[in-house]
């Protein structure tokens, strides 16, 4: 059997073989028109994806210096974060593209991914909304190497710097080099998001 194929290979890569197959034609390529309905509604999106519990982080990182002096530290709730590679030492989180927060933490170029624990349900909360001042009455300390805002609580915490970023539809995979990361003492269980509520 293995002769046979040696043989059709050679006689099928030989000049005089005839018929040689025609490469496929490229598929055209083109936008969505604005009439065709999108093949999934966001709200059932949403609905099964739903069904896939998430851990929950507050993302952070330092403030920029501007024309005034440093700037106040940045930060938002995501629950869409991962870890990507052992060697070298990679994670990622999604955030949305009309995310107000993100272009201060792409000025920073570094950031600390703080893992939320049961207990911190308030204080994602407090990260979740746009606009004020997020970290009033938060009690934090720097990251050893970004100096982004480590929370006092999480029990895990993920120093790195922006090592590079994606487009995703109408989201950023913005993918992190760790540099540092630790946890607390203590056996806290996480803070899970699950069917649009905590658990």
């Amino acid at each position: 059997m293995a002769a046979a194929a040696v043989r059709y290979l050679r006689s099928a890569s030989s000049p005089e073989a005839a018929n040689p197959v025609d490469p496929l034609p490229r598929p055209d390529l083109r936008a969505v028109g604005t009439d065709e309905r999108p093949p999934i509604e966001p709200t059932e999106f949403r609905r099964v994806l739903g069904h896939f519990p998430s851990g929950v982080t507050v993302v952070t990182a330092p403030g920029v210096a501007d024309g005034e002096g440093d700037g106040p530290p940045a930060g938002f709730a995501c629950q869409s974060f991962s870890s990507l590679s052992l060697d070298p030492p990679l994670v990622a989180f999604m955030v949305g593209r009309t995310s107000t927060t993100w272009p201060r933490v792409a000025r920073a170029g570094v950031f600390c991914v703080n893992v939320l624990g049961a207990h911190q349900e308030a204080l994602c909360r407090g990260f979740a909304v746009s606009g004020g001042d997020k970290f009033a009455d938060v009690a934090y300390d720097a990251a050893p190497v970004s100096g982004a805002p480590r929370l006092a609580g999480a029990p895990a915490w993920i120093d790195c710097t922006i090592h590079a970023v994606h487009p995703g539809g109408d989201h950023l995979i913005v993918i992190g080099r760790v540099h540092a990361l630790g946890t607390t003492d203590g056996d806290e269980p996480p803070l899970l998001f699950h069917k649009g509520r905590f658990v």
